[in-house]
Parts: C-alpha cells; structure tokens; sequence
C-alpha cells in the first residue's frame, strides 16, 4: 500500500493537499490530543481557526 500511496503524490495529485495536525486540549482532563486530517493547501488557515 505504501507504493501506491508515494505513486499518487509523484503525479501531482497530493501538491495540492497539505497534512496538518493541531493539538487539542480536553476540557475534562485537561490532556492534550493530536487531531490531523489532509486538507487542501487553501483551507489550513481554516483549519488551525477552528
């Protein structure tokens, strides 16, 4: 599966997306949490607003 993976990314289809990741705070115990998605390169300010 990973080949298949690096094979998308090498045509171009993944320069348009971006994998963030932004920690979370709980506000029950007050741990902290990784929440990641790929989104496009257009959307990361949104992402890191919410």
């Amino acid at each position: 599966m990973a080949k298949k993976a690096v094979a998308s990314v090498q045509k171009g289809g993944g320069k348009g997306h971006t994998k963030v990741i932004k920690m979370v705070k709980s506000p029950k115990t007050g741990s902290y949490t990784f929440h990641e998605e790929v989104v496009p390169n257009d959307k990361v300010k949104d992402f890191f607003k919410k």
